[in-house]
């Protein structure tokens, strides 16, 4: 019998119990693997988190795109397919840091993306991540009781691959095909047209509707579930349906900008900020309510490493971590390149004498807040999965506080271009903040899905810091490429470009509006505090519904409210898909219901990698060709019928995933073995 016919034979949980089996976890081709794996769902994220303001989680993907490669090398088990789909996740999370950096060329203080300072701000920041999930692994993972959804589905996808689930990979490659050539004829040739949208004008109030076609939006909202959907479309009903009107009526009427602009003006401007408080009282809300848990991790991880090393290696494989004298002495090494970071970002600057005092705060706000945050994301993640967790309130409360401590500590000591400076020093502590928290949260994640296979902590976090690293190299030239080619909204690389195609970036532009308007004195306070109202009350909302067991985050709210109208509602076309699919497959066995599951988030993950690639792609013709929308050839060619025939399509791709999600025969259930 061969290594993994003993595998398979053995239980789940069964294996090297007492350390008497060694079975293939941490190899070189796994890590090889995975650094392939990461850099493809990086491309994805990257194009797709500047596009759209969404990001999707990679470990399930990852597991399936693993276990389908190295199955035709032969000789993988279970354990190191967990350690590719450990090292791929950090594509999913070290993705956040585009939340808030791009804010550095939509300012004008960067002109690109410096590859040493951008591949620090990833490197850094998701290194202390790593080192800060490390104390919190006993406490949130094995003694908390939190069922952390992607981390479980994550070990359940595993799993059924040990056991013979062999279409995943081609299932998952169709879909990426299909999201793919859509993504081609829209945004590549302009065959088909991106959405619908309308305004309709009340009197002087303005009403807007607007969907997307993109498949890959839809398999985002698949995967995060129609819960989460709904909370989003309340965000848009609080801003397009109540916000907008309300401000347009009152507020002066459409002017000579036409009723669509003007809309858009008023969301951008002000609406958006509400949806700003909302999300910041809600990321206040979730760290207060997280101190005890936080203390608790530092104590258990703290015992668990008084017995010394001795003690250490007499614990299971299953529950050995890197030991906590490593991440005590990781920490203080990780604070001297920060510093550093620091010091080069300030060179340019008229400080005097407070650069020492400015390397020192921001140092010690970025240790000491990240550590608060990591930990309030890696709980809400086990509680509310990765999807809930408060990536974008972290960076918002960030921004807000360093917005508000760094004027006071440098005043106008920076010269003329000191409001500049001060505002660029805050998006770049809230990029390593978000970065931090948002690796902490995955590592965590993954470290529940390690759980559930009987996996190695301590290789899990060295696979998760080549994750990191291959991640940090690829993210600056990746974002050159973005923005060579489309361009930011507000801030294009040269003359001549299409506004209309740049790319949104729509919470870089949230943060760097927030950092700037409070710098300047010229935030719109009464739109935050309206929303900080608005949040109080959805916050005891959640706190209610959380003890009868249901939940309507209050952070999803805000997100609803300052992502384009387009996103969210194609988004919520996928998760009504996933709703009515799970609907249909009630009555059907645990294994259909699980096949249909597993069918979905492969056909979701395909569309979103296929589109993705593909608008990378484009932006690389873009590039090489000089010019943007350089394959648009058939721009226009239907006139009129571009949108009807792009939304025939749409509506063709939401029936093929229902029927495919949902479906129960015989014929079904052979297609996901």
């Amino acid at each position: 019998m061969d290594a993994r016919s003993d595998e398979r034979s053995s239980p789940p949980g069964a294996a090297d119990r007492d350390g008497s089996r060694h079975i293939a976890e941490l190899t070189l081709r796994g890590l090889l693997l995975g650094a392939v794996i990461t850099v493809v769902f990086m491309t994805a994220n990257l194009y797709m988190g500047l596009k759209t303001g969404v990001t999707f989680s990679t470990s399930i993907p990852a597991a399936m795109l693993s276990m389908g490669l190295l199955r035709l090398f032969g000789g993988s088990g279970i354990l190191e397919n967990n350690i590719v789909q450990t090292q791929g996740s950090a594509a999913g999370t070290l993705c956040n840091v585009i939340l808030v950096l791009p804010g550095l060329v939509l300012i004008g203080h960067w002109h690109g993306f410096p590859f040493w300072q951008t591949t620090a701000v990833c490197l850094i920041g998701g290194l202390i991540g790593l080192v800060y999930s490390i104390p919190l692994r006993r406490a949130l993972v094995m003694g908390a009781g939190l069922p952390y959804p992607e981390g479980t589905a994550a070990a359940e996808v595993l799993h059924a691959g040990e056991a013979g689930d062999r279409g995943g990979l081609s299932i998952l490659l169709g879909a990426a095909g299909a999201g793919g050539l859509i993504g081609l004829a829209t945004t590549g040739f302009r065959l088909l047209a991106e959405g619908l949208h309308a305004t309709l004008a009340v009197g002087p109030a303005l009403f807007r509707f607007a969907t997307g076609f993109s498949p890959a939006l839809v398999g985002v909202g698949y995967l995060v579930g129609l819960g989460a959907c709904l909370a989003l479309l309340a965000g848009v009903a609080l801003a397009w349906g109540v916000a907008v009107p309300l401000l347009t009526a009152f507020g002066g009427g459409v002017g000579t900008a036409g009723a669509e602009a003007a809309a858009r003006a008023v969301w951008s401007e002000k609406v958006r900020l509400i949806g700003a408080g909302i999300i910041a009282v809600g990321a206040i809300w979730t760290v207060a309510s997280l101190g005890r848990s936080i203390l608790g991790s530092i104590r258990s991880a703290f015992g668990a490493a008084r017995g010394g090393g001795h003690a250490l290696r007499q614990l299971p494989r299953q529950e050995r971590d890197l030991p906590i004298t490593w991440v005590a002495g990781a920490s203080l090494l990780l604070a001297l390149p920060l510093a550093w970071l620091f010091v080069h970002f300030s060179a340019g600057a008229e400080l005097g004498g407070r650069r020492l005092a400015l390397v020192a705060v921001a140092t010690l706000f970025t240790v000491g807040f990240g550590f608060l945050m990591a930990a309030a994301c890696g709980y809400l993640a086990g509680l509310l999965g990765s999807s809930s967790s408060p990536i974008s309130g972290i960076g918002i409360l960030t921004t807000l506080l360093a917005a508000l401590l760094l004027p006071l500590l440098l005043g106008r000591a920076a010269g003329p271009e000191g409001e500049r400076f001060v505002v660029a020093a805050v998006l770049l502590l809230s990029s390593i903040v978000v970065t931090t928290a948002s690796i902490a949260n995955d590592n965590l994640q993954d470290l529940k899905t390690g759980q559930l296979v009987d996996a190695t902590p301590w290789r899990q976090q060295v696979a998760l810091a080549a994750g990191v690293g291959v991640g940090a190299l690829v993210i600056a030239p990746l974002l050159d490429l973005l923005y060579n080619a489309y361009g930011f909204a507000g801030a294009l690389p040269r003359e001549g470009m299409d506004e209309a195609s740049a790319l949104p970036a729509p919470q870089a532009a949230l943060m760097t509006q927030i950092a700037g308007g409070i710098v300047r004195g010229e935030l719109p306070w009464s739109m935050v505090a309206t929303g900080g109202g608005l949040g109080a009350l959805l916050v005891a909302l959640e706190a209610r519904l959380r003890r009868s067991g249901r939940s309507f985050p209050a952070l999803t709210v805000g997100i609803g409210m300052y992502l384009p109208l387009e996103v969210v509602v194609t988004i919520a076309f996928g998760g009504l898909i996933g709703w009515l699919a799970a609907r249909r497959l009630r009555r059907a066995s645990e294994a259909e219901q699980a096949g249909g599951r597993r069918r979905g988030v492969l056909l979701a993950s395909g569309f979103l990698v296929g589109e993705s690639v593909v608008g990378v792609l484009l932006a690389a013709a873009d590039t090489l060709s000089g010019r943007s929308a350089s394959l648009a050839f058939a721009a226009d060619a239907l006139g009129g019928a571009g949108p009807w025939l792009g939304l025939v399509v749409f509506m063709m791709v939401l029936t093929a995933f229902y029927r495919i999600a949902s479906h129960t025969d015989e014929a079904g259930r052979r297609g996901t073995r």
